[in-house]
């Protein structure tokens, strides 16, 4: 009976280091969904764009997230795609699936009904709209913390959910569940991200959320970013993410200045407006996004054309 007991404290202490560990570090590309002109999915263009995104070196994937276009996603085609791209990565690289909303309740039931085989963890955004208090965010994570089968990545991204969840709060939530095992930090706030890396537990990390602040972030202590441009930009980006963390940070710096205006051309008509006109330029997919959203300005796909042809991108 001892014997038995002994076993099974083993197990449990094996899978709860195995949730601790965060495989998300380096260069992960928030993956876009290519669409047809007729407003279908592009499944070859989709497939192709996963080969190119794992053979120019990202480290992960995030599927199903604000960059995918999830909202104008149906229930069903978020299954097939989830379907499509767990047989396609086939685990050459970790995937993270959005799972968030601001409905606790709701979330909970998509985090236990969903068949979560070939994921290895959930990014969850904070509620949108309805702007709880702090203590609500920390509920409202504590809730999905609890319910979770996977790891849990927090994001964090007040321009677009209309409320910052502080350092103490993202603090609070790191050292009292352990399958919180990081952050995607997009509030443009230098200063509370440098708050959490501070710190922070041993086992928690700070993932860049925004292309733009990737290389400065990581001198502060980050372990890499959830990327737009890399969907585009895969070999160039990640190369970049690898000199920062590896601490040579003259030539990723060197890197960085030479994608500063795409940086902000990514941006300035909504995304994944920029990034997708970026691909659409490199003969990738189709230039087509889902209502409400529309494709960027022509003088913006102009100008991401002349700096990809200066930078020899095609």
């Amino acid at each position: 009976m001892l014997f038995a007991l002994t076993c099974t404290n083993f197990v449990r202490s094996n899978i709860k280091t195995a949730m601790a560990q965060n495989k998300f570090k380096g260069l992960g590309v928030a993956l876009i969904t290519p669409f047809r002109h007729d407003g279908s999915i592009d499944r070859e263009a989709l497939l192709k764009l996963v080969e190119y995104q794992i053979s120019g070196g990202v480290d992960f994937l995030c599927i199903m997230g604000t960059t995918a276009e999830t909202p104008c996603l149906s229930p069903g085609e978020r299954m097939e795609l989830k379907r499509l791209l767990v047989e396609r990565v086939a685990g050459r690289v970790p995937l993270l699936m959005g799972c968030g909303g601001n409905c606790t309740a709701s979330v909970v039931e998509e985090l236990r009904s969903t068949d979560w085989h070939g994921i290895d963890g959930v990014l969850s955004v904070c509620p949108m709209y309805n702007k709880p208090s702090q203590e609500g965010l920390y509920q409202h994570f504590a809730t999905i913390a609890k319910a979770s089968p996977l790891p849990v990545v927090l994001y964090n991204v007040p321009g677009r959910t209309g409320v910052n969840m502080s350092a103490e709060t993202t603090l609070r939530l790191a050292r009292d569940f352990d399958n919180i095992v990081a952050i995607k930090e997009a509030s443009g706030n230098i200063s509370q991200m440098d708050d959490i890396i501070k710190n922070k537990p041993k086992d928690f990390d700070v993932i860049s959320g925004d292309d733009g602040i990737t290389f400065p972030l990581i001198t502060l202590g980050a372990v890499g970013v959830i990327s737009v441009i890399g969907n585009a930009l895969p070999q160039e980006f990640s190369r970049m993410v690898r000199l920062a963390l590896q601490g040579d940070y003259d030539q990723a710096l060197r890197i960085h200045h030479k994608f500063t205006e795409l940086f902000k051309l990514l941006f300035v008509d909504g995304n994944p407006a920029g990034v997708k006109a970026m691909l659409h330029a490199m003969g990738m997919i189709e230039n087509q996004l889902r209502l409400p959203l529309v494709p960027t300005r022509l003088t913006t796909m102009e100008q991401i054309s002349q700096i990809l042809k200066d930078l020899h991108i095609r």
